[in-house]
């Protein structure tokens, strides 16, 4: 059984998955992200107190074996000395310590396996969370590029084939202008000179005619 488990809505098995229906790509790796890297805190934290508790089962088991040496001195010294009571006394200490040895070298044994494998864990969990923040730059990248293809249709599309009616239009009422303004200066030409009008055109012809001409003018502005 795994040292550290914990259960995620999206884990890395289904995350494409979810991807493929999610409307925000990026949303949703962020939250896989901030449970990735709430994963990996918790598991350092349980290490670094599997690591403490490694260390002290070796402690306990390193004395013990120390003990078991030194009673093992101290019973070949009170047999040279002749002092076979203390030896019994000495070896049924150092039994006592060899039983505690193989005890605490059994929980060390365990607590150092499993301290591997969580390190396994961290190193797995940190693997994912950085392959799944290279999709993040992925996806990111192309919701920007959505964006802005959504911004650029916004705007409409830009028709180039207006711009010579506009110079149409616009060239046309500049003529219409010099044409004006060439008639004018004729106009007052033919006054300065007294060739505009003649000797023998009555009056009343002039002003129908002209009265005439407004009209037609007056017309033209309706249209």
């Amino acid at each position: 059984m795994s040292v550290f488990r914990r259960m995620r809505d999206i884990t890395v098995a289904n995350l494409n998955e979810h991807l493929e229906q999610s409307q925000d790509p990026v949303k949703l790796i962020d939250q896989f992200l901030v449970s990735t890297r709430q994963d990996i805190g918790e598991a350092e934290k349980l290490r670094h107190q599997y690591a403490s508790h490694t260390r002290q089962m070796k402690q306990q088991a390193d004395q013990a074996a120390g003990m078991v040496h030194k009673r093992e001195e101290q019973a070949s010294m009170a047999l040279k000395a002749g002092e076979e009571h203390l030896a019994k006394l000495a070896l049924q200490e150092k039994i006592l310590h060899e039983e505690k040895m193989e005890q605490y070298n059994e929980l060390y044994a365990q607590s150092n396996a499993a301290l591997q494998e969580l390190d396994e864990q961290i190193d797995q969990l940190k693997v994912e969370y950085q392959n799944v923040y290279s999709k993040r730059q992925y996806y990111y990248a192309r919701m920007q590029t959505i964006q802005l293809q959504q911004r650029m249709n916004q705007r409409g599309h830009y028709n180039g084939q207006n711009v010579p009616r506009m110079f149409n239009r616009l060239d046309d009422q500049v003529s219409d202008l010099e044409y004006e303004a060439q008639s004018l200066r004729d106009l007052r030409r033919m006054s300065q000179d007294g060739s505009g009008t003649s000797g023998t055109m009555s009056s009343s012809t002039l002003d129908k005619e002209l009265e005439r001409l407004k009209q037609k003018l007056n017309n033209d502005r309706k249209e």
